[in-house]
Parts: C-alpha cells; structure tokens; sequence
C-alpha cells in the first residue's frame, strides 16, 4: 500500500521473498536488486486493477505556503554539474550542495519558481548531466544545523573548497549531549556565515577527528565534493599525518616502531582502549617513532601512526612504559591508571599531581603535521600547525627543573 508521503509497506508475499533471498548465500547486491526487481512487477501489476493508483513517486507531500514576500535581501546562486555528479536527480544534486536546506525547503523553493533550469521552472525528478546550471533563488532562509559562534581560528590554510586549522586544546569536533556549544562547529560556522554572507548556507564538513584535548591540524570540506573526495582520501590511507607528544621517562632508542594491536578494556563501565592480551576484539596498529629531544624525566617525540586505532599513540606508549605526560587514563606498562587504584577519580588525582610537575591541565598531544592530495586539484600539500603554548611552557618547566624533579625514569 501506498501512503500520503510516497512510500510503501512490503506486502506478505514479498516479505517472504526478501526473507529467502537474504539466507541463500547470494552476495548483499544481488539480492537486494532481485528483491526490487520483484518490487516493481508487484506495482505495474497492482496497477492494471487500480489505475487510480499510479506507480509512487516518491515526492514528498507537505502544506502548500505562501512564499515570502520579496524585499530584495534574496540572495542567487548558480550551480554547475560536475561530471561525478552525472544522473544525480535535481532534488539529490540540491540536497548535496546547498546541505543546510533540508529535502522539504527545497521542495517548496521549487514550488515557489525559486528554482530554475535555463530560467525554465525545474521538474525536481529530471537527471541532470555535466554542465548543466541550476540557478537558486534563496527566498527562504537554510536550516543552520550549528550555532555560529565567533571565535578567533588559528587557520593554516584555506581556499574556495577546503581549510586547515589548528585545533586549540579542550574543544571537541562536533556538538554532544549536554555540549551543544564551544565546540569546533560552532566556530566554523560562524566563519563560513561570515564568508558567504548568508547565515547557514556553507555547512562545515569534518572528515577527521581529534580528541578533545588532543590538539593539532584539522581539514575541513567546504563543498560535497571535496568532502567526497577526502573521505575516500582518509579510507584508502592517503593521509599520512604525524604528532609530537612529550612522554614521561627517558626513552631508551632513539626510534623505533611500535606493533601491539589495540582492543577495548572497561574501567569503571567506561571503555577505554588496550594493548595488553587481555583486550577484546584486537585491531592491528602500528606506530613509527623517534626523538626529537631529551629532557631528562620527560622526552618530546614524533609519532607517526600507520594504523588509526582509538587513542593509538596513547595506548602504544603507555604500554612501553613511557606514558605521555598528564594522560589520566594510561598508565605505565598499559595499565589504566585506575586499575591498580580504587576508581578513575583517584587515577585523575594521580595525574593531578603529575600535571603540577608540568604545568599541563591534559595529556601532551599534538597533531603536527598533515600530508595529502589537495581534494580538487590533486596537488600533494603539507600543513603544519605549531607547538601550542601549553606545551612549550611544559618543556621549559622540565628544562628548568632539571633531573631532580622527583619522577623516575625509565
């Protein structure tokens, strides 16, 4: 059956099929087309009894509006097809590209004639081919999905499709739960809004993460294609990147690889990662490293992971027994700081009492450098980011401080 919105319930009959064709072993593509095929022929035969019931069209239906009345601050776009883009319908190209309109908006610009094709009223099902121009009159404002939120970006580098910036420590990737606000989109958007003069039209598209305190460089799409382009970058490792972290002890090489699959431990109903044979479902990860200076009870490094596992570098080091400096999860030998202790607030404690020795308020963590290929002109870049203040000012503490500042080494 067919309801007000387009769409359709399986019927008995073909929930019995779809049923067998997913338990005969046949790969996930060649049911999932049989099983449409069988759609189809139940709807053209359905139709012979019921030509009041035409085949659905999958348009969505909503409250015909008035559109607004014009006073001129309607902004114009004109958008182009790109060749990837060949055989996308109009509504899925206008989806892509204007990200903060959802479906629906669109679908009433549409209906307002504030979508044209050759200044002809577009037809939102028609495919569209290479070069073909849309244009856009932004008559209704988008959907800002994030709050704008001024705040001064250190960026690295930026241009019409992508930016790089560097990430200041405590500031999360995404809105969360409670934390709705402060967090990297927000400011983002807040760029973009000012960039483009229209608030909401530009969406940030992060492709990568970092943790919450963990800072360094981070690449931000502006465009779907660059997004595109940049996760099937990070999916098939063609991004090489590389951290400098400031360890506690002495480490005894002066580089090394460290290869210890990483796996999933629970603290305290908290999952935190491991390497240790206890873990569970454990990953490959490789780390490269090597010293970049001795401190005596400390050393700064640069790592370089090969793998992207959950807190690799973290777990890697902890695990060799050089943990980084104020981490409050991974203690030496990999063990998590609460394991040996009565809960992970008295693990926060102790590295409470290490951080005073540094200065530092979060683990000693930083995303250097990022190597790619530029996601539109294919030019191989590097960016990097440097030394934040906090942990310069860690390393000059040590270094003032000298060899007897109460911590062992190893």
């Amino acid at each position: 059956m067919v309801n007000d919105a387009g769409f359709f319930f399986l019927s008995r009959l073909n929930r019995a099929r779809l049923s067998l064709l997913q338990n005969c072993g046949r790969p996930e593509w060649q049911w999932r087309k049989k099983f449409a095929i069988l759609q189809t022929r139940r709807y053209r035969y359905e139709s012979q009894f019921r030509p009041s019931s035409p085949l659905p069209s999958f348009r969505m239906s909503f409250p015909v509006a008035n559109p607004p009345e014009p006073d001129g601050s309607a902004r114009s776009l004109e958008l182009t097809v790109e060749p990837y883009q060949s055989g996308l319908r109009t509504d899925a190209f206008l989806v892509q590209q204007l990200r903060n309109y959802s479906l629906w908006k669109i679908q009433r610009l549409a209906h307002w004639g504030a979508i044209t094709i050759r200044h002809q009223p577009v037809d939102l099902m028609k495919r569209l081919y290479p070069g073909d121009t849309i244009q856009v009159r932004l008559v209704e404002p988008p959907e800002t999905v994030y709050e704008p939120e001024p705040f001064p970006l250190e960026i690295e580098y930026e241009d019409a499709w992508m930016l790089a910036v560097n990430k200041p420590p405590g500031v999360i990737a995404h809105p969360t739960g409670n934390m709705q606000s402060g967090t990297l989109c927000n400011y983002l958007q807040a760029h973009f809004d000012t960039q483009s003069g229209i608030p909401g039209l530009l969406k940030p598209g992060i492709v990568h993460r970092l943790d919450r305190e963990t800072s360094g460089v981070m690449l931000i799409a502006k465009t779907h294609r660059a997004h595109r382009n940049f996760v099937d970058a990070f999916e098939h490792s063609r991004v090489s990147k590389t951290y400098v972290a400031l360890l506690e002890g002495d480490v005894a090489k002066e580089e090394g690889t460290i290869d210890l699959p990483i796996g999933q431990a629970t603290v305290d109903s908290k999952v935190l990662m491991s390497a240790r044979g206890d873990a569970k479902n454990p990953k490959p990860a490789k780390t490269h490293w090597r010293v970049l200076k001795r401190l005596g009870s400390h050393t700064l490094v640069a790592a370089k992971p090969v793998t992207g596992r959950n807190h690799q570098i973290r777990v890697h080091f902890a695990t060799i027994g050089h943990p980084l400096a104020g981490d409050e999860f991974y203690d030496r030998d990999g063990q998590f700081k609460a394991a040996t202790r009565d809960s992970l607030e008295e693990g926060r404690r102790m590295t409470d009492t290490r951080c005073a020795r540094t200065g530092l308020t979060r683990h000693a963590l930083h995303a250097s450098t990022i190597q790619t290929a530029h996601p539109i002109t294919g030019v191989w870049m590097t960016i990097q980011a440097g030394l934040p203040a906090d942990m310069l000012a860690a390393v000059l503490r040590i270094e003032a401080a000298g060899p007897s500042d109460g911590i062992s080494r190893k």
